[in-house]
């Protein structure tokens, strides 16, 4: 059974304290003459500009030192960016001043296990500095371990495993932390217990049983769990972990070897958990800070360029994930990740030579190829896209449940090429490996109408669309495909329904309503046809076309009609079909 991940537990009210709160209103701070750089610094949080946003918040805190909302977003911008030391100060603040505030209490236990202040974090009152109640539950547990009290750290992670729903969180660290404290064979019971259930909750779950079996001199055994946890899933890490298992190497704890590493795990796992329930950028805070108290936590270090990626912080996001080293196995992956935040921040030659780069230090990776091809897709360098493909397919292991995707992707660059026999040759080696993908079935099935196939395939490319309307009935750009292959078939009446549809689901689109104009003529309906083709002309941005929205064509129909337009083209007439 492959490995789940942490976010399909059950959360428990996991995201409830998913908003920071805050205890001085936007109108005191403008009441004391500080709207500019108030007003500055929200209006950057808005946009996650959290450089802009800490820089506003400081320069109004100057004016008004005391001000606690203020530096409550002074402390959360700072530690979006990953700036523990200057969140600290500011967080201190507002933890003497007993403010409540999630942000600071987070960054003041982050700066108590910098310090290795342990006792400081048992210390605290929880009706004031709470965070989490599950966070606050496996911190008291670690810090226990931080000051050696391992039999009490034990005793809290029962006592959070004695709810149900919270059980497989206390397990999950309780093995960890005695792994930490060298009883590896107490941890390998509970990650064995319920037939593995622990070593299914995510990959760094898999991958810390892996370590836990080889430090008790079971390779063989590690190995196995490796191979049943991921399968015939490869990367660099997984290469590099296999190689030296087969080797008899021992492989280090590195999960959680002490409190600290396991207080950064505690954040990171309600980060993972969080991830795509609460908003990103609460979820960046948990991030940071198991990043900045295990600077080798890499999977912290992606978790968070992804997030500053979503929230449209791409340069911020770029330079995150370069703060993977080089040399590490999961470089591969943050090059990746960084390659994506290029092509998103408008960068895709930048992009491309990453992406590239990584084809030639990991050629036998063929998701590396497949990520290429997709870039160079998208920039309409189809040539390029199919030697992309080309290189992956040989590397595809076999029964690998992407492969039908490569055909599709490489059929449509094929098609775009105007090299038609490979592309439908790619297009049906598809539909054999998935013979019912929506996408597959409409994009043959229209293109064979485009290209004006014998009868056969024209009822077969209609069976095809079909089939794709049914699976998708509320897709745009499938049932414009239904209703155009009535069209082209002749069934104009039959056309009208389909197309229509299309225009409520794609109101604004040109081709869509480009098509409906055309559908509207050959059933005699003219002044709607005029009204949509001049619809798809407004939608069109001025100097470019849209695709099959020809603007000059569309033109050329209001002046003169469908019915002239295809006879200049030599095209044959509109002809009603007659099937009986």
């Amino acid at each position: 059974m492959p490995v789940s991940n942490f976010r399909n537990l059950p959360a428990v009210a996991l995201v409830a304290f998913s908003t920071m709160g805050t205890l001085v209103t936007a109108q005191s701070v403008a009441a004391d003459g500080l709207a500019g750089a108030y007003l500055a610094g929200r209006a950057a949080t808005y946009e996650s500009d959290f450089s802009a946003s800490a820089e506003y918040y400081t320069r109004a805190l100057v004016r008004d030192p005391s001000n606690s909302m203020l530096m409550e977003n002074v402390v959360f911008a700072h530690l979006a960016q990953g700036q523990m030391k200057q969140a600290i100060p500011v967080a201190k603040r507002l933890w003497d001043n007993e403010v409540r505030s999630q942000g600071a209490n987070i960054v003041m236990v982050g700066g108590f296990v910098l310090d290795q202040d342990y006792q400081a974090i048992l210390d605290r009152d929880l009706n004031l500095r709470q965070i989490h109640p599950l966070v606050d539950n496996l911190l008291e547990a670690w810090a226990h371990m931080g000051i050696g009290s391992v039999d009490k750290a034990i005793a809290v992670f029962d006592r959070i495993a004695e709810e149900e729903a919270l059980r497989p969180f206390a397990y999950y660290h309780k093995a960890l932390a005695l792994a930490s404290a060298g009883n590896y064979g107490g941890a390998e019971e509970l990650f064995a217990a319920d037939d593995g259930q622990l070593t299914r909750l995510s990959r760094r779950a898999a991958l810390a049983r892996v370590e836990i079996q080889s430090q008790l001199g079971e390779n063989e055994l590690a190995l196995e769990t490796l191979n049943t946890a991921f399968g015939t899933g490869t990367d660099p890490a997984l290469d590099d972990m296999r190689k030296r298992l087969n080797a008899g190497e021992p492989l280090g704890f590195s999960t959680a070897g002490s409190a600290q590493a396991g207080i950064a795990e505690v954040f990171f796992t309600l980060a993972a958990v969080m991830t795509g329930e609460a908003a990103n950028d609460y979820v960046l805070m948990y991030a940071r800070l198991a990043a900045a108290l295990n600077p080798d936590h890499v999977d912290a270090v992606l978790l968070s360029a992804e997030l500053l990626d979503q929230l449209g912080r791409y340069e911020l996001s770029i330079a995150t994930y370069k703060q993977v080293p080089d040399d590490h196995p999961e470089n591969y992956a943050a090059e990746m990740g960084r390659a994506e935040a290029l092509r998103r921040a408008a960068k895709p030659d930048a992009a491309v030579e990453v992406l590239g780069q990584l084809v030639q230090d990991y050629p036998s990776l063929p998701q590396v190829s497949i990520a290429l091809g997709d870039l160079l897709r998208q920039q309409e360098d189809y040539a390029g896209a199919v030697a992309a493909y080309d290189a992956a397919q040989p590397n595809m292991p076999e029964g690998s449940g992407s492969l039908w995707f490569l055909h599709y992707a490489r059929g449509i660059s094929y098609e775009r090429l105007k090299e038609w026999p490979k592309a439908e040759a790619d297009f049906r080696a598809s539909l054999e490996l998935r013979p019912d993908s929506p996408q597959v079935l409409n994009y043959l099935g229209y293109s064979l109408i485009e290209k004006e196939a014998d009868a056969a395939k024209l009822d077969e490319a209609l069976g095809m669309i079909e089939r794709a309307v049914a699976a998708r009935p509320d897709s745009g750009y499938i049932v414009d495909s239904l209703g155009w292959v009535f069209y082209r078939l002749g069934r104009y009446s039959e056309a009208v329904g389909p197309m229509e549809r299309a225009v409520e689901l794609m109101p604004v689109d040109p081709v869509v309503n480009d098509h409906l104009g055309d559908v509207y003529w050959a059933v005699g309906r003219q002044r709607e046809a005029e009204f949509q083709w001049k619809r798809a002309l407004s939608f069109i941005r001025e100097g470019e076309g849209d695709g099959e929205a020809d603007p000059d064509r569309i033109r050329n129909k209001l002046e003169s009609g469908l019915d002239a337009v295809l006879e200049q083209e030599g095209a044959a007439p509109l002809q009603v079909a007659n099937d009986g």
